[in-house]
């Protein structure tokens, strides 16, 4: 993770877009955390960000442990493949 200065980013976003698919960067303001900067190398990568981030998608994920910890769900082995 890189910390750079609100100023400098705003000077030359594109850089640090490049820089940002490969580490995060923390945009500071006043020397304080202000924002982060997330980058992205492919559209598959977009793709996972939004799905580990969507409340709905998150809460779905929940219930299904949810109710394999109630012992409600199919053993992997009893599903047929088609």
């Amino acid at each position: 993770m890189k910390e750079v200065p609100l100023s400098e980013i705003k000077d030359d976003l594109s850089r640090f877009l490049r820089e940002a698919e490969t580490q995060e960067i923390i945009i500071t303001r006043h020397g304080k955390p202000a924002g982060i900067l997330i980058g992205f190398e492919s559209e598959e990568d977009w793709f996972d960000y939004r799905l580990e981030n969507d409340p709905r998608f998150l809460r779905r994920i929940e219930q299904a442990r949810d109710s394999l910890r109630a012992g409600r769900g199919v053993p992997l082995e009893d599903l047929e493949t088609e």
